[in-house]
């Protein structure tokens, strides 16, 4: 667990969903915790910034980099997949190449004073055993501390990470889920990932 606290961030319709081909640069962002794995030939580096998170996995001469991030935040054009609003929820699919599969999905998720309070005591309550967690300051007196969390879970061909981010003055979460997999080869001539996940 990494636990820091940070002054602000943006509002919930402030936020955006970019996909590249590429690393960006650290530079770009203020991150607030990190952690990095490795494990089936690829690297996948998981961090939580202040507006949100940014996520890097790289296999082979392949690399993806998914940011949740305000529409303002400077951002390269070179190398963008897709870009979307933070609205709603949306489901998309990647496939890169004959071996590189790319899901992800979000979610904004409007929830009661309770639920929300309920959920960031799970989200401090897991974090004391897993995952990557940031505490934002209080936005105003009597007001809960938004949070954001990540959790990754990996396998030989595979890295899933969940995240959470809590918007306590908005009464809302917004949920990502996203994977990234090795397929197996195509007539296992070991070119690809092969076997189980």
């Amino acid at each position: 667990m990494l636990y820091e606290r940070v002054i602000s961030r943006p509002k919930v319709d402030e936020l955006s969903f970019h996909v590249f081909a590429r690393w960006l640069h650290p530079e770009l962002f203020e991150v607030v915790a990190t952690r990095q794995v490795e494990r089936g030939g690829y690297l996948g580096r998981i961090q939580i910034t202040t507006s949100g998170h940014l996520i890097t996995w790289q296999y082979q001469n392949v690399v993806l980099t998914e940011v949740l991030c305000p529409f303002e935040q400077p951002l390269p054009q070179r190398g963008r997949l897709n870009l979307f609003p933070v609205r709603g929820g949306r489901s998309e699919s990647i496939t890169l190449g004959p071996s590189i599969c790319y899901q992800f999905s979000f979610y904004v998720e409007p929830v009661r004073s309770e639920v929300l309070q309920a959920f960031q005591e799970e989200l401090l309550a897991a974090a004391e055993y897993q995952g990557l967690i940031c505490q934002f300051d209080q936005p105003s007196r009597g007001c809960l501390p938004a949070l954001s969390y990540a959790h990754v879970v990996t396998r030989n061909h595979s890295m899933l990470v969940q995240a959470f981010h809590t918007f306590p003055e908005e009464w809302a979460i917004v949920k990502v889920e996203s994977t990234f997999r090795i397929l197996p080869s195509v007539g296992g001539n070991g070119n690809g990932a092969g076997g189980g996940m």
